[in-house]
């Protein structure tokens, strides 16, 4: 197993990317402890994940909250000794479907705002811990928008790239004590309900119907397809590994090629 007596936190447990990686955790031997703001999801994930032979626990957290991200880390450590790896997966509620000069400040801004804020509070955090152990795996995740333009996707764009960034200033910071960072970057699942919903917008932007959309979407990839929940679980697991114990200040392409490298 990958993860064999790894601990790991998951931010925004209770939603599909985040559902995923933690089932990817979990099969692969970690500890999971799934976090959300509010828990009957996170509850039921964490009885899927019992049932199958894991090990899962759940905690109501604000990932846009400090303190509430802190005692929830101090609980952890406190619990199973180490924090090995963390993972922020939360929705950023950004506003898409409408041109840049049609949004309100607030509407662009929210997104950047909610996805810099969060990812500070959790990184920071596991950081604190992780340079104190000499070891550790930070993981956030973002969109194909980080390199590429695309029409009508208001701020999250510019927040993809700006959790990038932030990715690659930790990891500078903490890569001295040992401690990795490394960005998932993702096309979108065409299994994940929110990716269902922002094509929708982006397919009556443009006067297709959906299913067009989607078509047109993974025509634009080398591999001819979006990337599936599952394979972005397997690609957080081994991101978490010693198996990618170089890697760090990195993003990881998970575009099935519609990013080329």
């Amino acid at each position: 197993m990958l993860l064999q007596n790894k601990n790991a936190v998951i931010y925004g447990a209770g939603g599909a990317v985040g559902g995923a990686v933690a089932r990817a955790f979990a099969r692969e031997g970690a500890r999971v402890f799934l976090t959300g703001r509010s828990l009957p999801a996170v509850d039921a994930l964490a009885k899927e994940i019992i049932a199958a032979g894991g090990r899962a626990e759940t905690a109501q957290v604000d990932a846009l909250d400090g303190e509430s991200v802190e005692q929830h880390v101090r609980q952890v450590v406190a619990k199973s000794g180490s924090l090995d790896i963390s993972f922020n997966a939360i929705g950023w509620g950004d506003a898409q479907g409408h041109p840049l000069v049609e949004m309100t400040p607030e509407h662009f801004a929210l997104p950047i705002t909610t996805a810099t804020q969060t990812n500070f509070f959790t990184a920071s955090a596991a950081a604190r811990q992780m340079t104190r152990q000499r070891s550790g795996v930070i993981l956030a995740i973002t969109a194909n928008v980080a390199r590429m333009a695309l029409p009508d996707s208001g701020g999250f764009g510019v927040a993809c790239a700006a959790v990038e960034a932030l990715c690659r200033q930790f990891a500078a910071e903490v890569g001295p004590a040992g401690v990795r960072v490394v960005c998932l970057r993702s096309a979108g699942s065409p299994d994940a309900p929110g990716l269902r919903e922002a094509l929708k917008v982006h397919a009556q932007a443009e006067g297709m119907t959906f299913e067009a959309f989607a078509s047109y979407a993974a025509r634009g990839t080398l591999l001819k397809r979006l990337p599936m929940l599952a394979e972005i679980g397997n690609a957080a697991a081994l991101m978490a590994s010693d198996h990618a114990s170089a890697m760090t200040g990195a993003v990881a392409n998970l575009t099935c090629g519609l990013i080329v490298d």
